[in-house]
């Protein structure tokens, strides 16, 4: 009986390994497939800000909200189809995923409004090439940020 026990547990252990591995997996397909997602929205982003902040002469905040207008929408749109194609979370509420993503996008730009000011107030950033530098820094760390709460909280399963 503790032998056919014992072998038991090892099956079980043994498919805990595999689902494990495949979690794993999965998470790594959907980093990558969120990074191509996020760096369409991110040449989406940083071509408006270029655009609000160097051709309209718009402030680098107002040019650093308009241009995540623009890439969240475009991240969403694509991360949707691509990166969480298979997530139920939303099934038949497009309004409620809209809204969960944009308030985690929000938070995420706070985070790069700050990270902005840090670079082109503080540090003194504030050339054109200064002011794209940083705005592709601050797109980097925000990224992680966004992926990160998307996966484990906004697409979670249930």
């Amino acid at each position: 009986m503790r032998i056919s026990e014992g072998k038991q547990d090892l099956s079980h252990s043994s498919k805990n390994i595999i689902q494990d591995k495949e979690n794993i997996e999965n998470s790594i397909k959907q980093f990558i497939s969120y990074f191509f997602v996020g760096g369409v929205a991110a040449v989406v982003e940083w071509i408006m800000f270029f655009l609000f902040a160097n051709v309209m002469t718009l402030n680098y905040i107002l040019s650093t909200v308009l241009a995540f207008i623009f890439s969240t929408t475009t991240n969403w749109i694509l991360g949707r189809v691509f990166t969480f194609k298979n997530s139920t979370s939303y099934k038949n509420n497009v309004g409620k995923e809209a809204f969960a993503v944009f308030l985690v996008s929000a938070i995420g730009l706070l985070f790069n409004m700050f990270l902005m000011y840090i670079f082109v107030t503080v540090i003194g950033f504030d050339s054109v090439i200064g002011k794209t530098a940083s705005k592709i820094a601050a797109t980097g760390i925000v990224f992680v940020w966004n992926f990160l709460i998307r996966k484990l909280v906004v697409y979670r399963e249930a």
